[in-house]
This record gives structure tokens, sequence and C-alpha cells, in this order.
């Protein structure tokens, strides 16, 4: 018998940063690396990733880490990981090339990384357990799920699928399989949230492809489709309909390329010769105003939207838009993208281009909707619940989903990041402990790590800017050398507030006469003294708070002062 503990370090209250562990016999298993897309407050900041202090203690036992598919919530944080950590990756081939694709965008070479690539029905053996994956439906090719057998029964990992059936082989859900699977006896299905609010099944409506083919051919000048980069089945649907108008196809958007060019050279995506386009920049000979070509502008997040900003103003180097043409919007805005969509649509329709907003209710999900989690339930027929992957109130639905179905409470278990659930024997035994937990703010680099100090001195500085105040003075003789220059950025118009700049200068002098008085310079005491009365005064006057730098030279030393 067993003694098993799972957890996750991101993944449960998130949308995005997935990283589950189960600990089997002190042997560790994780469960996708992923990265979370920040929102806009958090400025300059590229990813948020876990924690993985806790996985750098326990390093001597991991035995790999099992990717479930190709996208960021789940691979992103794989650079980070492996900087630390050196364990085997396993996942599809699909996931796995993405994945050598994304270390080398981190310029990580993936030949210093041990990779395997899994198909699905093949098990891996370790010592106290098995690892299998199998198909799942989802928008990117060979997306699985992902069973842990043990001798207490399965973990079924079921992140990001449906069950829609109308799709090609590579992302087609395998019924049987899961059936053979419930015959071993599940004992835990972790079980993705992100669609549990959403009621009924998910699924491609077909009136999607009726609606995309009239606009194409009712089209008199170009077609722009915005459209997120890792949503790969609906590029493939773009590609299909515009070949079946007569077109030609051409991606904007640098992700998007790389994972199409990845899909195409594995046999996953299907392009005809000579139906792909390569942009020239726009200059006095060439416009790119062909009609005969369908532009995928594509990103994650608001990257479209801003994209087809800059093509509406005229600032893009490849597009420009123009009033004949359509841009059709399959990317419905975000949660924290409304405002740049808006603010998109106004440009779009200063121009006079034609907008079609393709509605919700026809683009596929890609998430497990309620009747989906529940036909999993019936199909497998695990003795526990542990939802994962969404936010807390996604996790609470799939909750009720499952008292719905018939759980007792006692059978369903919604945990935070760290908190941590033991089986023995089968049996849930212990319930919220925790882990060293918490999250990584990814600023340029993966090396680097930003914290909610520097978040909140950008914060004011997009809000109320800064003001410097540079000065050189002779620390031995006792005596100021010039007039404090005082730079504002973001903050006044100096010619239109000479009182401000000349009380500023007056604080600075009466703070460096104090100095002078005494035995010895306090250099940190000294600036600390000028930046707090410099604040105190520019808040009384204006009711804001810029970031005041003191920058004080002494020119008797080499010493040029350090910015507090």
């Amino acid at each position: 018998m067993a003694q098993i503990k799972f957890c996750g370090l991101g993944g449960m209250g998130d949308n995005g940063k997935n990283l589950y562990i189960l600990e089997i016999n002190k042997k560790i298993i994780v469960l996708d690396a992923g990265l979370q897309h920040p929102s806009g407050d958090l400025l300059g900041v590229d990813a948020i990733v876990p924690d993985i202090s806790y996985l750098v203690s326990r390093k001597e036992d991991i035995v790999g880490v099992f990717l479930s598919h190709a996208h960021d919530k789940h691979i992103g944080a794989l650079p980070m990981l492996l900087s630390r950590i050196k364990t085997k990756i396993y996942g599809t081939d699909f996931t796995i090339e993405v994945a050598r694709d994304f270390l080398g965008d981190n310029k990580m070479n993936h030949y210093d990384y041990e990779f395997e690539v899994i198909k699905f029905n093949t098990i891996i053996k370790f010592e106290d357990f098995a690892v299998e994956y199998f198909p799942t439906t989802h928008s990117v090719p060979l997306s699985g799920g992902i069973v842990i057998y043990t001798e207490d029964g399965a973990f079924v990992y079921a992140t990001d699928f449906t069950f829609d059936q109308n799709v090609n082989k590579y992302y087609k859900s395998d019924f049987h399989k899961l059936a053979k699977i419930s015959d071993y006896g599940v004992l835990a299905l972790l079980c993705e949230s992100s669609g549990a609010a959403n009621v009924g099944h998910s699924n491609i409506n077909v009136n999607i492809k009726k609606l995309l083919r009239k606009i194409l051919n009712q089209a008199e000048g170009r077609v722009i489709v915005g459209m997120y980069s890792t949503e790969l089945l609906n590029i493939q649907m773009i590609i299909d309909e515009a070949i079946r108008a007569g077109k030609k196809v051409s991606i904007i958007g640098r992700k998007a390329q790389r994972l199409v060019n990845i899909g195409e050279r594995m046999g996953y995506i299907d392009i005809p010769e000579d139906s792909l386009v390569n942009l020239k920049f726009i200059d006095g000979d060439n416009s790119n105003e062909f009609n005969d070509v369908v532009f995928l502008v594509t990103g994650e997040r608001h990257e479209p939207f801003f994209m087809l900003q800059r093509m509406g103003k005229g600032y893009d180097r490849l597009i420009k838009l123009i009033e004949s043409d359509t841009v059709v919007f399959m990317c419905p805005p975000l949660i924290g993208t409304e405002k740049i969509a808006a603010k998109t649509y106004n440009v779009l329709c200063k121009i006079g281009v034609e907008i079609v907003k393709i509605d919700k209710k026809l683009l596929s999900k890609f998430h497990a909707s309620s009747e989906d989690i529940k036909l999993m339930y019936s199909i497998i027929k695990p003795k526990y619940i542990i939802p994962v992957n969404g936010e807390y109130k996604y996790q609470l639905a799939q909750r009720e989903l499952a008292k719905e179905y018939g759980y007792k409470d006692n059978e369903i278990f919604s945990l935070d990041n760290g908190e941590v659930i033991t089986f023995d024997k089968g049996i849930k035994t212990k319930f919220h402990d925790t882990v060293e937990n918490g999250s990584i703010m990814v600023d340029g680099t993966f090396e680097s790590n930003i914290n909610d100090k520097v978040i909140k001195e950008r914060e004011l500085l997009s809000q109320d800017g800064f003001v410097l105040i540079i000065a050189n003075l002779n620390g031995e003789t006792r005596e100021m050398l010039n007039k404090p220059e005082i730079v504002s950025r973001g903050f006044i118009y100096m010619k239109d507030n000479e009182d401000i700049i000349k009380e500023i200068e007056i604080i600075y002098q009466l703070e460096t006469e104090k100095q002078f008085k005494r035995d010895y310079i306090n250099w940190k005491e000294y600036k600390d003294n000028i930046r707090y009365q410099v604040q105190r005064y520019l808040y009384n006057k204006t009711k804001r708070k810029p970031i005041v730098i003191p920058v004080i030279i002494d020119n008797k030393k080499e010493a040029i002062c350090e910015i507090i």
C-alpha cells in the first residue's frame, strides 16, 4: 500500500500557472509547469510563474515532469524549472517540440536537457507506479490527459479538455481508453475547472464555418482576422475556409507563425503548397493590399487588439487598414482586455472598415463545460474529486457540479496553492498541510524576479512621475559647488512651476547646511532627509506623490553617490 500526497504550486485559484505535485512513497511526479499572463496593472511584468522552492528542496526525489499540452499556461515555466532542477521532461511529440522551441526562445539549448516523447497508450513504469497518456480534445494537436497508476488506484489528470468529436484525429478524445482506466479503478480525478460555470457541452458550432464562408465570399476588399495564437484548431479552420474560397493565407504574429511551422513540419497543420504568403514591409512600391489573401492577425490576450489598433493608425510595417477592408474578430475580449478591445473597435470605426465580431456562442470553447465534466465523472467513476486549473470561483463551480452529480462534501477537495492532501491505503487521511508556495514575477528573463515594491514604484511612476535632484558639492571643504539641477518627468511642466522648483532648491540648501555642521556627512541620512522633505512639500502643494531621487555628487571623492 502506498502513501500518496497531492498539492498544487500553481493552478489552484489561478488562471494559468499550472504546476501540480503527486508524491508516491517519497517519489515526486510534476504535472505541467506553466506560467500566468499578467494583468495590465502589473507594469513591465512579462509572466508570473510558481515559486518552486519546495521542489528545489526535494529535487533528488523528482522522477520527471509530465506535460499535458503545448500551451504557455502548462509549459511556460519550464525555463525557470530546468534552470534549477535537472530532470526528464515527458510529453507527446508536438508538445515536446514546442517546449524545445520555447527553451530556445529563452536562450537555452534544448540539447542540454533530457526530453522523452511519449505515444498514447505507452506505459512508463517506475518502481511504485506507472504513467500513461490518453488523447483529449483541445485547441492544439496531441493534447493529453495523464493517468498515474498506483496500487491503491489511479490518479487521472484531466486538464483543458472537451469531448467534441467534430475535429480531426489529432484532436480527438479516446472514450475507449477512458473506459479502460475506469476498469482499473480511479482513486482521484484532478479535473480542470476553467469552464465549469458554462452550461452544456463545449463543441464547435457548425454555423461558424457557414458564417466564415459568407464573409470570405462577399468581401470585396481584404479580409483581416483577429484571433488568438494558441488556438491552432481555429487557425486550421480559417486556413481551410480561405483555400475553399480561392484565397491564400498570411499569418502575422511571431508565436502563431512558429506554432504553425512546427505543426506543418510534423504533419499536424495542413497548408497546401504555395498557399502561405510571407509579407514584405510596406514601402513606396509595396502596400500589401492583396484581395486574394486572408490575413491572420494573431497574439495572446491583448496582442491581436493592439496589433489591429496599430494597423488602423498606420503605424504597422505590414498592414495599413483602409476603408474597403473587412476585419473579423474571432478573439472575444478576455478578462482584463475589455478596455483595449473597446478602443480597438473605436479606432477601426473611424477608418470605416467593416467590422464583424463573431458571437461567443459560435466560437469553440476549448475547456470542459458542466456536462463535459459530468460525462468525465460518468466514464471514469473516481472515488474523489479534486478541482484544479481555474480561478477559485470556478473550482467552487465544479464542486457544486460534483455535488449535483452525487458526490458528498467529504469526497470533493477544493485546495489552495501549497495545500497538501494525503491518502493512505486509498483513504484520505490528512488535509490542510502546506508546503512553501507563492508567485514569481518575471521581468525580461526567467532569471529575474521583481517584488511588490518594484511594481508599486512603477505604478507611482506611471501615475505621478518622478523628480530628480542633481547637485555637486565638496564634502571636505563643506562647500556647495552649484545650484541643484531639478529634472521632472511625468509630474509637472518645469517652466510653469518655477515656485515649486525654487522651494525644492531651498529644501536642498537647508538639508545640506545641516549636514555641513556635523563632524562627518552621513550620505544615506542626507539623501533620505532630502527625499522625505521634498516629497512632503510636493504632496502638500500638489496632492501628488512623485518618486523623488536625490543624486548628490561629492567632487572630492570618486564615489558618485548611489540613487537610493
